[in-house]
């Protein structure tokens, strides 16, 4: 187990020594992955879909806050759109200022939540994103997990309804603004995952911040098992076409994931908890401290003695 904490400590260590640097790499990586999946997903406009492109957007998201990748991606999505048909851009575009404006209202601070959330379901473990953001964020990340849902439903709708929307040359305004927006708006499969991703961020929150030993552990328990059931009952509700089998799958990424992040974050000892009481003029202070785990091996350089 030792060896396990030495890795973590070592990582964290040459975190914080290339700090700067790493978190640019990590920009870029995802910017290139993220703007490369909107182009293979939908790839309307050609231009977009070039690697010179691509790898000007992730040079220019490495030098800036990780909220612009949100913004290239969302407006390489519009674009792509915009190619396919003019409806079809407002739409996407309407849908996104609407979760923008609540997000950048409500969770400004989950802004890869709104970016991991839909790539996590390309890879097919969507699951990952409500517990994870219910350990890290409060019960109000659920919007910015719902929100990252919904986005990746409306362009998963657009690229399934392709021919449809090209076969309505002959149809009028109205009726493909309103055959767009029941796609998107009425999508049972869309509600079933943003119902079931919100109860579940919301209820490992609030579990992972109660005062007694093993929160976490229990709220990552707890969590997957809700989300599961969440999925059922919704889907039901619904009658929404979901996979049960793959959702099985994603909840065990799901907790193996949960279980990492949470020994880089939140490793602490409870069997050497201490309880401290102090006071001041007007108060008295009752403190209980549980320290953290830490590696026990230390890394020392041989003295000079020992040379000789």
């Amino acid at each position: 187990m030792d060896n396990i904490y030495e890795v973590r400590d070592f990582i964290e260590e040459i975190v914080s020594r290339y700090e700067t640097l790493i978190k640019a790499v990590i920009r870029f990586f995802l910017a290139f992955l993220s703007v490369s999946v909107v182009n293979s997903q939908l790839g309307y406009m050609e231009r977009l879909d070039s690697t010179t492109v691509v790898l000007a957007v992730s040079l220019l998201s490495a030098l800036l806050p990780s909220g612009m990748i949100v913004f290239f991606c969302s407006l390489f999505i519009i674009l792509h759109c915009y190619a396919l048909s003019l409806e079809a851009a407002i739409v996407v575009l309407a849908v996104f200022l609407l979760m923008f404006l609540l997000y950048f209202r409500f969770t400004p601070q989950d802004t890869m939540a709104v970016l991991l959330t839909p790539l996590s379901f390309v890879f097919g473990v969507p699951e990952v994103m409500p517990v994870i953001y219910g350990l890290k964020g409060s019960p109000i990340s659920a919007l910015s997990v719902g929100f990252g849902a919904a986005a990746y439903f409306t362009v998963d709708f657009i690229t399934g309804a392709e021919d449809e929307i090209r076969g309505m040359k002959e149809a009028t305004t109205v009726e493909r603004f309103r055959f767009i927006l029941d796609g998107v708006i009425k999508n049972s499969t869309m509600m079933t995952y943003v119902g079931a991703f919100v109860i579940t961020v919301v209820i490992v929150s609030i579990i992972r911040r109660l005062y007694f030993p093993h929160a976490w552990t229990i709220a990552i328990a707890i969590g997957i098992f809700t989300d599961i059931i969440a999925l059922m009952i919704l889907s039901a509700k619904f009658d929404s076409d979901i996979n049960m089998g793959s959702i099985i799958v994603g909840s065990l990424v799901s907790a193996a994931v949960a279980f990492l992040y949470k020994l880089f974050t939140f490793s602490v000892d409870y069997a050497k908890t201490e309880r401290v009481q102090f006071e001041d003029d007007g108060y008295y202070y009752y403190v209980k401290a549980v320290p953290k785990i830490r590696s026990h091996i230390r890394r020392t350089r041989p003295s000079r003695a020992d040379d000789e």
